[in-house]
């Protein structure tokens, strides 16, 4: 019998609602520098990916519910985008386009460094109008993607979203984007969102020097800032650092620093920023409120 004290003794799991791209990831690690005209040996991965998705995937690992608001294509690349994504428990809302879905190809050059490739598809038409407002009025945080900032239509979703959320947080977009979008605009796109706390690297808040926030500074293999101190990087074999820091971001939102360095860990010593079932087994225990 499911009583009303076998209720309140569950752990509390926190919803994650997650608002950016949906897109395929295909994760290139060369096994040698590329040669022209040439087949380099390479270890190549096909998943889900996007900065939102890859945080929603993870807090579902780690424990909490989560959802994705996105806008998808119909073509064969969102098919295997989004059926990989609803497999990690991900919740998908949003507006179903006809067209092409987004791909980014990521390639890790010798040095270490991540060139990308990427081509949006539809996910770059999400609109304010086809936001309901209950996929955000439940949340308990709406985390937003500084991509969607980039763009006029998916800046209005995401601004619009923010006005229906209890907490708002925010992960920029990479330091040449903004740079490229014009940082002061920029600024001025993050300050409309009013976010209680904003996820970086460190290129990337140097970018935006002006925009006063609560920040959580992600370094790499020098661990991370967080508003309860510095934290430093879980002692791993790193294997491609493709959604470490999106890993790190629902880490935190679950379970505050020290679950964000575990799942930062955990990403790295695979190929994509997608999580494994097998590795978030572990620290998969729903946040208490």
């Amino acid at each position: 019998m499911d009583t009303g004290a076998n209720r309140s003794a569950r752990p509390y799991r926190p919803l994650i609602c997650t608002i950016g791209d949906l897109i395929l990831d295909v994760v290139v690690l060369p096994k040698a520098p590329l040669a022209p005209d040439g087949d380099t040996p390479a270890t190549i991965r096909l998943s889900a990916g996007g900065q939102a998705a890859n945080v929603a995937a993870w807090a579902s690992a780690l424990g909490a519910r989560s959802r994705l608001i996105c806008a998808r294509g119909t073509d064969e690349a969102s098919e295997i985008a989004t059926a990989q994504l609803e497999r990690h428990g991900v919740e998908i809302c949003g507006p179903l386009i006809e067209g092409g879905g987004g791909v980014v190809v990521s390639t890790r050059e010798p040095d270490g460094a991540r060139t990308m490739a990427s081509d949006p598809g539809v996910a770059a038409r999400l609109g304010a109008a086809a936001l309901d407002p209950s996929w955000v009025h439940a949340a308990d945080v709406l985390h937003v993607s500084g991509y969607c900032l980039l763009r006029e239509s998916s800046a209005e979703a995401a601004i619009a979203a923010a006005r229906l959320a209890g907490r708002v947080t925010l992960d920029l977009a990479s330091a040449h984007d903004i740079e490229l979008y014009g940082a002061e605009r920029f600024t001025s796109m993050v300050r409309s969102l009013a976010p209680d706390l904003v996820f970086a690297n460190e290129a990337e808040r140097d970018v935006v020097p002006a925009l006063e926030a609560n920040w959580v500074i992600k370094r790499g293999s020098r661990g991370a800032i967080f508003p309860e101190g510095q934290f430093a990087a879980g002692a791993v074999t790193v294997v491609d650092t493709t959604g470490a820091g999106d890993a790190l971001a629902a880490g935190y939102l679950v379970g505050g620093p020290e679950l964000a360095i575990t799942a930062a860990a955990l990403c790295v010593e695979r190929v994509g920023a997608m999580p494994s079932s097998a590795a978030t087994a572990s620290t998969s225990s729903p946040a208490t409120a």
